[in-house]
């Protein structure tokens, strides 16, 4: 009896050293998916200085860089494993380990939309299941991905044979359009482009100017899908967290944050196609049946992918609650 007292003494013991101590702050070391200069990895930092404001004593988000830490297609792992306690990151990023998670783009409806269905709630349960927290998504409903060309074309038949530059979300449309899709983090778009290694990128209508004026030719419109990038974080980094602080901070993030995030980028839209309009890229624009068709190509070859890795079942579960 004696033995069994002193090891549950000792099992009581090991569970506080691995608890933080009471109203002792719990640190997340974070990296996202693009470095801070970037345009997208704006409203991360904005939801780093809020957590810290709001929950100060009991959670201190550092932000300790982007793909100069951890490259970004190995983020999602990192979180996994423990190696970082959190990821703000692409849901194409990391298919491999949550099948289900590029669903996150596929959907033409904002946040509020989306968050009135069973979506988010689902998606936790699916990435717990692969070892992952999601705390939510920080949403970019408005930012679409646009398909960006050296050489002018006329029409969509033209891009057959082209090497086109995707992240993993964007492969189905670009191969069922009859392109050659090469997936390459955005950190190798530009030398892809110089060198002429690629055709073409496909990417937000933000920033593009600054970087492309001179190489880029035309830009097809309109663009596809939408952006929502995942918060995750590391269960075991997670558990360390108090119950209440942890619906406290889910809460912060899928109620109040994210459909404020959702209404960030309406003037960033609109100078980045001015921009680019500036810069000389030339716009192709589908309209009437060329357009319908293009998006629903859009919508049934990614889906389609979604049924073969993740599952028919799920495919049929979720893809109502994005449509």
């Amino acid at each position: 009896m004696r033995h069994l007292m002193k090891k549950t003494l000792l099992a009581a013991a090991m569970t506080a050293l691995a608890l933080p101590a009471l109203g002792q702050s719990v640190t997340l070391n974070a990296v996202t998916l693009a470095p801070r200069q970037a345009s997208i990895t704006n409203p991360f930092a904005m939801f780093v200085d809020e957590v810290n404001q709001r929950f100060e004593g009991r959670i201190n988000i550092v932000w300790r860089g982007g793909p100069e830490v951890i490259p970004p297609f190995r983020q999602a792992e990192a979180v996994r494993n423990g190696s970082i306690d959190m990821a703000y990151t692409s849901p194409s990023y990391y298919g491999g380990l949550v099948p289900a998670s590029p669903t996150m783009n596929l959907s033409f409806n904002d946040y509020n939309t989306i968050a009135a269905t069973n979506y988010h709630e689902r998606m936790t349960e699916l990435h717990a299941e692969r070892g992952l927290v999601l705390l939510g998504e920080i949403p970019a409903s408005e930012l679409d991905f646009l398909i960006y060309l050296r050489e002018p074309i006329e029409s969509l038949d033209d891009l057959q044979g082209r090497r086109i530059r995707v992240f993993p979300t964007l492969l189905p449309l670009i191969q069922a359009l009859g392109a050659e899709p090469i997936v390459l983090p955005m950190g190798e778009i530009f030398t892809g482009m110089e060198r002429g290694t690629i055709d073409g990128f496909v990417q937000g209508p933000v920033g593009n100017h600054l970087q492309f004026e001179g190489i880029v030719q035309q830009v097809i419109y309109p663009g596809v899908y939408r952006a929502g990038f995942p918060v995750l974080v590391n269960p075991d980094v997670w558990a360390q967290v108090p119950e209440e602080t942890q619906n406290e901070l889910i809460s912060f993030l899928r109620d109040d944050f994210a459909p404020r995030a959702d209404t960030l980028w309406a003037e960033d839209l609109a100078q980045g196609v001015a921009d680019m309009e500036a810069a000389g890229f030339q716009r192709l624009e589908l309209t009437g049946e060329a357009e319908a068709a293009f998006r629903q190509l859009a919508m049934d070859s990614a889906w389609a992918t979604i049924e073969a890795s993740a599952g028919a079942e799920i495919a049929a579960e979720l893809r109502p609650m994005m449509e």
